[in-house]
């Protein structure tokens, strides 16, 4: 019996797949990286931070200050203890909120925490504490 047009069809279509994979077979042979030496691999880090495969000047060092190293977490800048805002909400209840001038952050407050008796709209200095809930106002004065 004589094959079909469309068997030949999927045979010649079968034998193409072969052929290029081969072809593919024999370029990742050539191409391999497999086998260069350690120097063909190994880069370089120049004074910018920049990889490169060129290694770095010898006569070209740096001196470095051994008094400018500091060792350990950088220091922390000491934050201004006494913060100005305005009151923004002040509830019948005693407690409040004021509006920080510098972040715009909201902070809770009590009349209890108030050395100067408040109102809403009135430019105050506080102290800010963390509490449970978040941060809170202490030791509210108004500002003239």
């Amino acid at each position: 019996m004589a094959d079909s047009f469309s068997k030949k069809e999927n045979f010649k279509k079968k034998q193409q797949k072969q052929k290029e994979k081969a072809l593919r077979r024999e370029e990742r042979k050539e191409n391999n990286d497999k086998g260069k030496s350690f120097d063909d691999m190994i880069m370089y880090v120049d004074a910018n931070g920049q990889l490169t495969s060129t290694p770095p000047d010898r006569d070209e060092k740096e001196e470095i200050d051994i008094n400018d190293i500091q060792l350990g977490a950088a220091p922390i800048e000491a934050e201004e203890t006494v913060k100005k805002g305005i009151v923004t909400f002040l509830s019948e209840k005693g407690y409040g909120f004021i509006t920080e001038d510098r972040t715009k952050e909201n902070i809770f407050f009590h009349n209890n925490n108030c050395i100067d008796q408040v109102k809403k709209g009135n430019k105050v200095s506080f102290e800010k504490e963390k509490s449970p809930k978040g941060f809170s106002a202490m030791e509210i004065r108004l500002v003239k």
